[in-house]
């Protein structure tokens, strides 16, 4: 008979992790933001002048969730007139190589099937 020390109990999800990536997912832009930061585009107007059908509305929510997240971070700089620019964190780093990894499981998924 086995001990009480021995018992495995029931593992559950990772909830805020797993919400954090469906948000991110969610967020049809993150992923094109990712992808700006990472060429160096790291300003707001910057980034929708480069993509065509980004807002800027609709970018500032999407930076607003990644910030809250702390994917990336807010960077306000002292001057006139006021610049912002956006960097990935290292917690980001980290995250965006998770949804990397999970983007190769889908395409084995989509291969397999």
């Amino acid at each position: 008979m086995k001990s009480l020390e021995n018992k495995i109990s029931r593992k559950s999800s990772p909830e805020k992790s797993a919400r954090m990536v469906e948000t991110i997912y969610g967020c049809k832009w993150s992923l094109t933001v990712y992808q700006l930061l990472d060429q160096g585009i790291n300003r707001p107007g910057e980034m929708v002048r480069n993509v065509e059908g980004l807002s800027t509305k609709v970018l500032n929510a999407c930076l607003k969730k990644n910030t809250d997240f702390g994917i990336v971070e807010r960077i306000a700089f002292n001057e006139i007139p006021p610049r912002v620019e956006y960097k990935v964190t290292p917690f980001g780093t980290k995250f965006i190589r998770i949804l990397d990894e999970l983007e190769k499981l889908q395409d084995d998924i989509d291969q397999s099937f």
